[in-house]
């Protein structure tokens, strides 16, 4: 038996380049922008009832371009009022990256940033250390359930943490995508659960619903070019493995036998089609949208 596959967050400088590298082959961005704009208004549009104050939690907020992007919408729907917004963020390159350009926008000068470098995991033990009674009208936790012991105690202490008409959004990646397909055939190869988690839209809903939870849920379209992923030795094509399987490099550690099974599985038109000579991964994610417990 080979040594133990290392998960690539153990090197944080590899993670963030690949998942730039990710960013840049794939509609991620694009499609929750879409959703920001044309779905979040609606939903935000009920939160506050009035008041002239809103406590905002980003969980995982990563360099902040979402959150910027998030913050925008509640202020057009809300624009009378302050907004108090705790950042959640355990890279510290990423903190350095959210603080840059909040201080290159002094339009929004109507929110009070509050930076904690932490897991959310440390952020709930944090909260709960200091007694804390505030209450939050919206928080995101947006492709970080991944990266909790217990996805359903983590929405569940921050289900807990909403105020009246507060809403608690989440995306992940859709049970239905490649990532999916993936992590059911590979998931005790793949995923160290001391790090991350293989969970999914689906996985979810099915916690919530066991509980008795509602919820909207809505589909976010997405794809991703992994073509350079079947380049032997192919720098990018290896960064871009490493990100979709989460391990270290993945390309020189994982066994010949695990290596083949998972590029096949890639290119298997359960996880990916071919179009032009590209090689197109389903990357759909989801939204699910909880409100305050009743």
């Amino acid at each position: 038996m080979g040594s133990p596959l290392r998960s690539l967050v153990h090197d944080d400088d590899r993670y963030q380049r690949s998942f730039h590298l990710f960013l840049e082959r794939s509609s991620e961005h694009q499609c929750m922008r879409d959703f920001i704009h044309l779905k979040l208004p609606d939903i935000l549009s009920s939160i506050g009832d009035g008041k002239s104050h809103l406590n905002v939690i980003g969980v995982g907020s990563g360099a902040g371009e979402i959150d910027l992007e998030m913050l925008n919408e509640l202020h057009r729907k809300h624009p009378e009022v302050k907004v108090d917004n705790e950042v959640v963020e355990p890279s510290s390159q990423q903190l350095h990256n959210y603080k840059v350009l909040v201080s290159q926008k002094p339009e929004l000068n109507y929110i009070k940033f509050t930076w904690n470098k932490m897991t959310a995991s440390e952020f709930e033990e944090h909260w709960k250390l200091r007694k804390m009674t505030k209450k939050a009208d919206f928080i995101h936790m947006i492709q970080m359930l991944y990266y909790v012991k217990d996805p359903g105690a983590t929405i569940n202490f921050f289900q807990s943490l909403l105020d009246k008409n507060g809403k608690l959004l989440i995306i992940l990646v859709s049970g239905e995508s490649g990532w999916g397909k993936l992590w059911r055939k590979y998931r005790n190869e793949l995923c160290n659960t001391e790090i991350s988690q293989c969970v999914t839209t689906g996985d979810i809903k099915s916690f919530l619903d066991s509980k008795g939870v509602r919820y909207q849920s809505f589909d976010l379209p997405s794809q991703m070019d992994i073509t350079e992923c079947f380049t032997e030795g192919d720098e990018k094509g290896e960064l871009l493995l490493d990100f979709l399987t989460e391990v270290l490099d993945f390309s020189k550690t994982a066994s010949p036998e695990l290596k083949a099974g998972v590029l096949e599985l890639l290119r298997h038109p359960d996880c990916s089609m071919e179009s032009e000579g590209k090689v197109i991964f389903n990357n759909n994610l989801g939204v699910i949208v909880i409100d305050k417990p009743t």
